[in-house]
């Protein structure tokens, strides 16, 4: 038996400890991105066994355990869930100085109470304990989310969406918390996707509307919007490589939309004026909405195509792009600032070195009306461990305001990943505690440090989705 999660688990002084557990530990969790699926919480999935919940969809295990040369077929292949498990049980030892290490752990003890180290010998009986609890009432998809104390979990979902789940638990709410829509419309932007043509189909259908024009796909965009509006969305997110900001006119908008429609390819440049016109008309609707955007750039996705026709995407096969968001993202922001039409604004860079160049761009477009407009958001996919979250905490505060941060989000798929927003909480109360022992911070300010970090972890997102 080994309690490797102890009480004061990354916490190194009694300055940290005490911004901890006096003020981070007890707040409540929104969870203003994630990618949980709404049909789970709608039906309040009971799982069979642990693998079913902890390993199906997991890229990050999945990464690993390739890395590590465990066969395909103990990954996403026809093996038995319990020996799927093994071999992550195997693989979990050779994860150390990785964040899988830790948070593998913290999952394990804060949902199941689990505190010996999973490894080869402790697999199975483990294995056994936890899908035993797991296929049970008490730790379905609803009551997993509330032993985390999650007060909103905003989904992430597709304009075409009919949201049908959203809609049946507003009105017959299964959990103590609230779920809302988040608006991702990555596919009506993809014009050099394959599947381009026939998501326009779909999407024009759920508002049934032929689209043949570009005015057309704006007007069924708004009326989209608005409907996620109705169901309480507080905003909308992209996955892009990049923020697209080319000059286009509506007639040449027009023209690379009917090329595309008609089944012709279009090239690279007509792809980004195609791009930048629609975003921008994307980005006016969500602040005549109030709403919130979120900008993840910077993945290089699929990047083994063996494995990408294998497998699909989201699999476990991308890395950081690499190129100069700044002018772009400036460009579109100014545009839209220009006419007052910029609305509170989240960026996230996937690689580091873009790091001073987001951390600086927030403060450009401040316009001393909304507290906090335009944030940094927390270390993304794969900056969200310890030495990403310190690094982007360390230079928000060296050239911006770390006291407004909206803090983490989990951006997970899995159930059982909120215990991160405690491996956030945690850095944060460690970072600023440290800070006080060597004199950088004033002890006798720790009232107000304390309530600091409160509005990071919980009060500062509240105000900022207006909840």
């Amino acid at each position: 038996m080994s309690d490797f999660i102890k009480e004061n688990f990354i916490l190194e002084n009694d300055y940290a400890r005490q911004l901890y557990f006096d003020h981070a530990a007890h707040q409540p969790i929104i969870d203003y991105h994630n990618h949980l699926p709404p049909k789970d919480i709608q039906d309040n999935r009971i799982y069979t066994n642990i693998t079913e919940a902890w390993l199906e969809g997991d890229h990050y295990k999945w990464r690993a355990m390739r890395a590590l040369g465990v066969d395909e077929s103990f990954i996403t292949g026809d093996h038995g869930p319990k020996e799927k498990f093994q071999k992550w049980a195997e693989s979990v030892p050779y994860t150390m100085r990785n964040p899988l290490y830790h948070w593998t752990h913290l999952e394990l003890k804060r949902y199941f109470g689990v505190n010996q180290l999973l490894n080869a010998d402790s697999g199975s009986a483990i294995y056994d304990a936890v899908s035993e609890k797991i296929n049970s009432p008490e730790y379905s998809a609803v009551r997993l989310l509330e032993k985390m104390k999650v007060e909103v979990v905003c989904t992430t979902d597709d304009p075409a969406d009919s949201l049908d789940q959203h809609i049946a638990y507003g009105k017959d709410p299964g959990g103590s918390f609230k779920m809302f829509p988040t608006f991702r419309p990555d596919k009506s932007l993809n014009i050099e996707k394959s599947e381009f043509p026939a998501y326009i189909e779909k999407l024009g259908n759920s508002e049934g509307v032929d689209i043949q024009s570009v005015s057309q796909l704006i007007e069924v965009l708004e009326a989209r919007i608005k409907f996620f509006t109705s169901l309480g969305c507080k905003a909308s997110d992209y996955g892009l490589d990049t923020i697209y900001s080319e000059d286009c006119t509506p007639e040449e908008a027009e023209a690379i939309l009917v090329k595309r429609l008609s089944g012709e390819e279009v090239s690279e440049q007509e792809s980004n004026k195609y791009k930048s016109y629609v975003l921008y008309h994307l980005c006016c609707m969500y602040h005549q909405q109030g709403w919130v955007q979120q900008f993840h750039v910077g993945a290089l996705r699929n990047n083994s195509t063996r494995m990408f026709n294998k497998l699909g995407s989201d699999t476990g096969f991308d890395s950081m792009r690499d190129e100069n968001h700044a002018w772009n993202m400036s460009r579109l922001f100014n545009r839209l600032d220009q006419t007052d039409q910029l609305t509170k604004t989240i960026i996230y860079n996937l690689n580091p070195k873009d790091n001073a160049t987001f951390a600086t761009m927030i403060g450009n477009f401040n316009d001393g009306i909304t507290r906090g407009k335009i944030q940094w958001g927390s270390g993304w996919w794969f900056l969200d461990q310890k030495d990403g979250m310190e690094d982007q905490m360390n230079l928000l505060s060296s050239v911006g305001i770390l006291s407004l941060f909206v803090g983490m989000l989990t951006d997970s798929r899995s159930f059982l990943s909120f215990p991160r927003h405690e491996y956030f909480r945690r850095i944060l109360c460690n970072l600023l505690g440290n800070d006080i022992e060597k004199g950088l911070l004033p002890a006798s300010e720790i009232a107000f440090i304390g309530q600091m970090v409160e509005d990071i972890c919980y009060n500062n997102v509240k105000q900022y989705l207006n909840l």
